[in-house]
């Protein structure tokens, strides 16, 4: 290897690694606002589970992303 060569590749700059836990992994608020809402729809629009409706779509959102991650 020549000498301008060996310079050459000592001032490469290494990319920083990808994080373990893609984009795809962390739904957006609006996606889990609309399987939320399509939630309260599929459960014939009924008042009061706006907590559990949410907190099932993020569960089923995660368990998505993790599974198209892997």
């Amino acid at each position: 290897m020549a000498r301008s060569e060996k310079k050459a590749a000592r001032n490469v700059v290494s990319m920083p690694a990808l994080s373990a836990t893609p984009a795809s992994v962390n739904p957006s608020s609006a996606d889990v606002a609309k399987r939320a809402f399509e939630l309260y729809c599929e459960r014939g629009r009924q008042h009061g589970y706006d907590l559990q409706d949410w907190l099932q779509a993020e569960r089923e959102l995660y368990a998505a992303g993790a599974d198209t991650a892997a």
